[in-house]
């Protein structure tokens, strides 16, 4: 059993019992290989997870399949579910520090300002807001007044059965309490893939999930790569769903694979190339400070990340000003268990040499530097960047990059603000700021995104759904929408005449 946990000691003093094995059937498991998982601050190993592989992603399955169809499971009420969820909540609750921590040294996010305060504490809301759920996602009754007198229709939301999930880097906790939560408050038993990169945090829910007492199977955690888990999972004909976050053209290939298996749902939240429109009406000091939060947080590593900001002309001197003068106050980069940490190491080295790319591709197509530096190593840090006087045709203005680095356009009318903003493939997010709420209102219904925020940047909700339009992804996370997603809606004819002759 010593082989399949370690112990770690944070920078901040604590010294945890982290998994390393596969979590299938509420059992640790060994396979035959393992992988390293890298401390982006420093660039050293952490330790090395037991690596999955496809004959690991059939046990999972099998063993979310039997689950799915045991009493122990499937004779649960709604309320009993929920039960579970709760127990859950309050157990990843009690131990966010612990979690937290694990995570910002795997992944590299600041611990207080950002995985404490903020992506644990969601985690667990998640849990109790789908525990209050699992009793209210009733179907519907179709009566005689509608069908004639002789007969009644009931519709019944049924879960799917075992479905799979698929998570990134950027979010490794938060992004499976996204998907885990709502399977299971459906019914739903699951079979979760973490990413490569940051396998650690995820490793928690087989902790979480025997000590709230799931029944065998419910729930399974594999550490893995895409090539061979992920595949093995799109493929799998005993899946009935993926619920994918990630690239774009990562989920391109998911809806390929799940097309040509079994025709199993598919749920995708890809990229983003958010706009952030100020219009010359806004509040301005308000307008910066979302605009702050909406491109820095989590190191620029957020799908929804305002990444391309189109100001209007009369007030874009005076916008580049206090941009650049707040960034460079508040825009702390340093290890992460720095208590006045604000923009942690990014995730990884590749990660890195591609950030480094956009930077010098953007100086080479002639976007003016306002700010930003990478910092000599050990870790992968940089300063943010902040590019002004940027063209729609530059890469930088096109392009996702996934990391701290902002390029900056100015505008004349409302109308062309709209057909530059909707001039990308992508259509996740998009804010705006206006005192003016009818032309809020009015440019918010033009733009294409799935999300759109009026003087606010990015304040998602766990009661909104959340999910993109256009190359960003199909459904919808979070909120009762979520729910949908999971279960399947059957149809019962009730006919009331005599027999038929």
């Amino acid at each position: 059993m010593s082989d399949l946990f370690t112990t770690i000691t944070t920078p901040n003093g604590k010294s945890l019992e982290q998994p390393l094995g596969l979590f299938i059937n509420n059992e640790w498991v060994k396979t035959a290989e393992v992988f390293e998982t890298i401390n982006p601050s420093t660039e050293k190993p952490i330790c090395s997870v037991y690596r999955a592989g496809a004959a690991e992603v059939d046990k999972a399955v099998e063993a979310a399949n039997a689950a799915f169809k045991s009493p122990e499971w499937s004779n649960l009420t709604g309320s009993e579910r929920g039960d579970l969820l709760y127990k859950m909540s309050q157990i990843i609750k009690r131990d966010a520090e612990a979690i937290a921590s694990i995570e910002s040294l795997d992944n590299g996010k600041p611990y207080a300002n950002e995985c404490l305060a903020a992506d644990l504490v969601e985690s667990y809301e998640v849990f109790k807001y789908y525990a209050g759920w699992s009793d209210k996602h009733t179907g519907q009754l179709i009566g005689s007044q509608v069908l004639g007198k002789n007969k009644i229709c009931y519709v019944e939301p049924v879960p799917l059965g075992a479905v799979g999930g698929i998570v990134p880097w950027n979010f490794p906790f938060m992004m499976m309490a996204w998907k885990i939560a709502p399977a299971l408050a459906t019914g739903c038993t699951v079979v979760m893939k973490s990413s490569e990169i940051t396998p650690l945090s995820a490793l928690w829910y087989g902790k979480v999930a025997l000590e709230a007492g799931l029944p065998k199977g419910v729930l399974n955690i594999l550490s893995g790569f895409g090539a061979d888990v992920g595949s093995a999972m799109v493929s799998h004909p005993k899946l009935a769903k993926i619920a994918f976050t990630g690239s774009t053209f990562t989920g391109q290939k998911i809806m390929e694979g799940a097309a040509k298996s079994n025709l199993k749902k598919v749920t995708l939240e890809c990229g983003g190339k958010s706009p952030f429109i100020v219009f010359d009406d806004s509040d301005l000091d308000l307008a910066i400070e979302w605009a702050y939060w909406g491109i820095w947080y989590n190191k620029g590593e957020v799908c929804t990340s305002t990444s391309r900001f189109f100001i209007q002309e009369a007030i874009y001197d005076k916008f580049l000003e206090g941009f650049v003068k707040l960034t460079n106050e508040r825009a702390v980069t340093t290890n992460p268990f720095d208590d006045k940490c604000t923009i942690g190491p990014l995730v990884s080295k590749l990660q890195y040499e591609k950030v480094s790319k956009y930077v010098a591709k953007g100086k080479e197509e002639g976007a003016k530097l306002l700010s930003g530096e990478f910092l000599d190593g050990p870790g992968y840090f940089c300063k943010p960047f902040i590019f002004a006087d940027c063209t729609d045709e530059m890469a930088i203005m096109k392009e996702e990059i996934f990391g701290p680095v902002v390029s900056i356009t100015k505008f004349k009318t409302v109308e062309e603000a709209i057909e530059r903003a909707n001039s990308t493939t992508y259509g996740l997010a998009a804010a705006l700021f206006s005192n003016n709420i009818t032309k809020a209102h009015s440019v918010a219904s033009k733009l294409e995104a799935g999300m759109v925020f009026i003087n606010s940047n990015g304040d998602s909700d766990i009661h909104v759904p959340f999910g993109g339009s256009k190359m960003s992804g199909i459904g919808r996370e979070l909120g009762s929408y979520a729910l949908d997603l999971f279960t399947e809606n059957k149809a019962v004819h009730v006919n009331m005449t005599v027999p038929f002759k």
